[in-house]
C-alpha cells in the first residue's frame, strides 16, 4: 500500500504529471522549504476542521477540537479514563483529540475516505494524539468480522451518510452497552418541500420492518458533493436519512434503555439533527424522563 500512497495522493490533489524545467526546477513531490506543521497540512487538500491555536497551523474553517456535543456525550458517560472506545468517522481527528485528552486506555478509529484518513494520520502527528490508532476502510464488514467489544463508542456525523443505516446501529449496539450518535434526521414538518434543504432528497422513502418497528428510510444523494477534495459523505451516493421517532424505537428495540437526548435543531443548516446518548443500564424497566 505504501508504494501506492504518493501515487493516489498526487492524482487526488491534482499534481502535475510533467518533468519540472529549467535550471532549479524542483519536482512536485517534494518540499523545499524548512520543515514544518503547515508543510504537513498542505501536503494534503480539503482540510475541513481547524486544529487548536497552539498548533500555529492554517487548516480547515470548524472547530470542532472543543466540540460541546463530545463534551455532553463523555459527561453523560462519565470518566472514559482506561476505556476502549471506538470512534466511527473521525474524519480529521477533531474529536478524536478531544477524547484523547480524557486518558482512554486506547481509541480505534476507523475512516473510510483515503484523504480523510491521511488527514487524520497528520493530525494525530502534529496533535501529539498518545492513544489513538487510525484505521481505513468500511467499519461495517470490520465490525460484522469482529468480537472485540467497546466501553463507549462515538458515532458523530456519521449515521446519515449511510446506505443502510438499521445495519450499521444493529452492528454498533452488538459491540457496545454505551453509544453516543449525532445525526440528521428527517422530518417532514421541518423540511416542507419548499425548504432548500430537502432538494438533496430524492422522492424514493424505503420501508424497512425490524423487531416489528416499521422504519422509513428517506433517500438522498450527494449531487455531485463528492467532487469536492474536502467532501466528507458516505461511501455510496445513494444513502438514507430516518425519522427520529422511529431512530429512537430502534435504539431501544436494540436493548437501550437508557436514551437521552441534547442539541436537538430542527432548524440546522443541513437538516434537523439531534445529539443521542444510549447505554444499557442493566435496569429495562426504568422510564427515562429525558426521552423526548
Amino acid at each position: 500500500m505504501l508504494r501506492d500512497i504518493g501515487g493516489w495522493i498526487k492524482k487526488l490533489a491534482g499534481s502535475s504529471e510533467q518533468p519540472p524545467s529549467g535550471t532549479g526546477a524542483q519536482f512536485d513531490e517534494y518540499v523545499n522549504s524548512a520543515p514544518s506543521n503547515q508543510n504537513a497540512i498542505d501536503c494534503v487538500p480539503g482540510w475541513n476542521h481547524a486544529l487548536p491555536p497552539q498548533t500555529g497551523v492554517t487548516a480547515g474553517k470548524a472547530f470542532l477540537y472543543n466540540d460541546p456535543r463530545i463534551i455532553w456525550a463523555i459527561e453523560q458517560f462519565g470518566s472514559i479514563e482506561n476505556c476502549n472506545i471506538l470512534e466511527l468517522g473521525p474524519l480529521e481527528a477533531s474529536h478524536t483529540y478531544l477524547i484523547d485528552k480524557h486518558n482512554p486506555k486506547n481509541i480505534d478509529a476507523v475512516e473510510a475516505n483515503r484523504l480523510a484518513y491521511l488527514r487524520c494520520l497528520i493530525a494525530k502527528e502534529i496533535l501529539e494524539l498518545k492513544h489513538a490508532k487510525f484505521y481505513l476502510g468500511n467499519f461495517v464488514p470490520w465490525l460484522e468480522n469482529s468480537d472485540r467489544r467497546y466501553d463507549f463508542i462515538f458515532m458523530s456525523g456519521v449515521l446519515y451518510h449511510m446506505h443502510d443505516p438499521v445495519r450499521s446501529l444493529e452492528l454498533v449496539a452488538s459491540r457496545t452497552d454505551a453509544f453516543y450518535l449525532w445525526t440528521h434526521y428527517f422530518d417532514e414538518e421541518a423540511l416542507p418541500l419548499s425548504d432548500p434543504r430537502r432538494k438533496a432528497f430524492l422522492e424514493n422513502t424505503r420501508t424497512q420492518n425490524y423487531r416489528g418497528i416499521e422504519i422509513h428510510l428517506h433517500e438522498r444523494s450527494y449531487h455531485n458533493a463528492w467532487k469536492d477534495k474536502a467532501f466528507c459523505g458516505g461511501i455510496f451516493d445513494q444513502h438514507y436519512w430516518m425519522e427520529k421517532a422511529e431512530l429512537l424505537n430502534l435504539i431501544e428495540a436494540l436493548g437501550f434503555d437508557d436514551i437521552r437526548i441534547a442539541h436537538d435543531d430542527p432548524q440546522h443548516q443541513s437538516g434537523p439533527s439531534l445529539s443521542i446518548f444510549a447505554r444499557r443500564s442493566g435496569d429495562k424497566s426504568e422510564k427515562n424522563e429525558e426521552r423526548k
